[in-house]
């Protein structure tokens, strides 16, 4: 079972706990009360595995929204739809670009980068910082020019370097470029692409032109997916996806494992590959002023040599002066980062089911800062913060949880006017109906009364169980005998404490009440398995919170237990004859 279907199942079950305890909560008298890729075209084919774009004998085409010269010129001797023939030989060579988060190479041949390392991440599936790109995938951000029906295929073209010895970026210096030029032998065709790197950011500008072609389409080789870096291969292949921000229809993703090859018809502000902690994007344009001819053109889905991946390939417009511009995000999926990139970047990896977002985004954006802040300003580690959180959590939800529990005795109170009401009109509703509003308006009976005030904290369990799950402040973080506070717990210690503090927060509630309550009872002993069921794969920082919650919730029951004994003591609330 998923991780998000696990999570609703338990979203479901609380619930049902919930409204069902309060109204079966307050004693009953009687049992009567009511209470774009290398050969894409035209059509599908459906294979023995799987969809595959077909490949026509014919050149390749441009996605349908870019209009192109029907027969545009090129030059002579320029190859056709097969890799651009180098001026200077086949001979590789690999650059290096090494600034202080992070260590680049690149090829020569096809101005590719082979390897993209985070110098701040390990990897926890081998030794060494996280690698982003794939090993046997041939490198990523190769370049195809579209021209007509023509495809200039350079990504096995030779490339001159400047500088050929790569890039040593200090920490406060400028930032430097490493430039690839490719001329063809005859002199009348040119391809150059620049990347420009700032040594404390994760973003690279790549601008370049082209030079003896016309209004070409340039596609752009986003790759594969990214590597895998965690020690649970199997859940990061469930979170990889292929991501894009169409500027009309907002932030869609295709999970790896069920992606099938399409075009993707922009215009689309950005495209990217994302698993659960780190992202590889590429971005519309220089900066966020973006306009009708930079925007991506659309995307190119097709299938891989890998199993269960996709190759990705971006298209976008050369401008009238042959060129051309765009950033890559590469690094780790931070809020505040990604938030700082613009462009939506921040709900690459999206939390929550789509209905549910515009709910829950403020909140994770407030959860994630009080995190942070914490962490920074207390100096202690993460597990102890999500300590603190759970405990604040209940403190600032503890007016709502008075105001419940006052209902709740309320309703508690008035039970005996309720039945007698029932009792003096069952055969006249309409004098039923209108008794119930007037003892409403004078006890402020209100069935329901007990669960609205519960109900309000939902959206922001809802976003922190979304939060914990992608917190990359969380990866490989230790707390106690917790080696990975976002991986789960080895030992399933945190699930068994969850499930118990669960079990004793309803039995203190079922000890307060009058009399035997078969239902509760039966869910007493039926939820907390469940609980510890749905829970033992989540991460363990996730179980820290929710036990730490429970346990600090603990005392509340208590006094509301006794607040509850209490009431059973007073006098009897009685009424006056209203016939």
């Amino acid at each position: 079972m998923k991780t998000e279907a696990r999570f609703l199942l338990a979203v479901v079950l609380m619930l049902g706990v919930l409204i069902g305890t309060n109204r079966l909560f307050p004693p009953i008298p009687t049992p009567e009360a009511d209470v774009l890729g290398d050969s894409v075209g035209t059509a599908v084919e459906t294979g023995a595995d799987r969809e595959a774009v077909s490949t026509e004998a014919g050149p390749e085409r441009a996605p349908a929204d870019v209009t192109l010269p029907a027969d545009p010129e090129l030059p002579s001797g320029t190859a056709v739809d097969r890799p651009v023939p180098s001026s200077s030989g086949p001979r590789e060579i690999e650059v290096a670009v090494e600034g202080p988060r992070y260590r680049y190479r690149f090829s020569s041949v096809g101005a590719r980068m082979v390897s993209g390392e985070l110098l701040d991440f390990e990897a926890l599936n081998r030794n060494g910082p996280v690698e982003l790109i794939p090993e046997g995938t041939g490198g990523y951000f190769g370049q195809r020019l579209v021209v007509g029906r023509d495809t200039l295929d350079l990504s096995n073209a030779a490339f001159r370097v400047e500088p050929v010895d790569g890039l040593r970026l200090r920490e406060d210096g400028p930032a430097e470029s490493l430039r690839f030029i490719y001329d063809h032998p005859s002199g009348e065709f040119s391809f150059d692409v620049e990347y420009v790197f700032d040594p404390a950011d994760y973003s690279v500008l790549v601008r370049g032109g082209v030079r003896g072609v016309d209004r070409a389409l340039l596609v752009t080789d986003l790759g594969e997916g990214l590597a895998y870096a965690e020690a649970d291969s199997a859940l990061e292949a469930r979170s990889m996806a292929y991501v894009y921000n169409h500027l009309q229809d907002g932030v869609r993703s295709t999970v790896l494992e069920k992606a099938d090859p399409t075009i993707v018809e922009g215009p689309l502000v950005w495209a990217a590959f994302r698993n659960k902690f780190f992202v590889m994007a590429m971005l519309a344009g220089e900066n966020d002023d973006l306009t009708d001819t930079n925007y991506l053109g659309g995307l190119i889905v097709r299938g891989s040599d890998l199993p269960e991946r996709v190759r990705v390939g971006a298209a976008q417009t050369v401008t009238a002066e042959g060129g051309y511009a765009y950033r890559l995000f590469m690094g780790p999926q931070e809020y505040a980062l990604l938030s700082s990139v613009g462009q939506g970047m921040e709900d690459v990896n999206p939390y929550g089911w789509r209905f549910f977002r515009p709910i829950i985004r403020p909140f994770v954006s407030i959860i994630m800062t009080i995190l942070v802040f914490l962490h920074t300003n207390l100096s202690i580690g993460y597990g102890w913060v999500l300590v603190i959180f759970g405990v604040l959590m209940r403190i600032v939800f503890f007016p709502l949880y008075h105001k419940s529990m006052k209902a709740q005795l309320r309703n508690m109170a008035v039970q005996p006017l309720v039945k007698e009401i029932q009792d003096r009109h069952k055969d006249n509703p309409e004098k039923l109906q209108k008794e119930m509003m007037r003892l409403y308006k004078e006890h402020g009976f209100n069935p329901l009364a007990g669960c609205l005030p519960m109900l309000l904290p939902w959206p922001v369990l809802i976003a922190l169980f979304f939060v914990f799950q992608n917190t990359i402040e969380l990866r490989a973080v230790e707390f106690l005998w917790l080696p990975d506070l976002s991986a789960k717990d080895p030992f399933y210690i945190l699930p068994v404490l969850l499930a118990i503090s669960m079990f004793l927060i309803q039995w203190v509630s079922l000890r307060s009440l009058d009399q035997d309550n078969p239902q509760m009872k039966m869910m007493m002993y039926i939820m907390p398995p469940m609980m510890l069921f749905i829970f033992m794969n989540l991460p363990s920082g996730l179980n820290l919170y929710y036990a730490t919650a429970n346990i600090a919730t603990l005392p509340q029951q208590v006094w509301i237990a006794r607040e509850r004994a209490r009431m059973k003591e007073g006098p009897p609330l009685s009424m006056a004859s209203r016939d």
